[in-house]
């Protein structure tokens, strides 16, 4: 299974995340990223895939769980 995983520290709260994968993950309160779907299927794979490639600080990343 692949999980969209965020580092919450190395966030930066640039948003443009939200703008290209809102369906995945929304800017808190605080102004940082928020991950609503963690398990990505297929179907929105690569949207998960933008929203890490556009980060421009690397706080996402897609992990292969059963990879390991």
């Amino acid at each position: 299974m692949i999980k969209l995983i965020l580092d919450r520290p190395r966030c930066e709260g640039h948003g443009l995340c939200e703008e290209v994968a809102a369906q995945l993950l929304h800017i808190d309160d605080e102004g940082y990223a928020a991950i609503d779907v963690n398990e990505i299927s297929e179907a929105v794979l690569a949207t998960a895939q933008a929203a890490a490639r556009v980060c421009p600080v690397a706080a996402l990343k897609l992990v292969d769980d059963e990879a390991t």
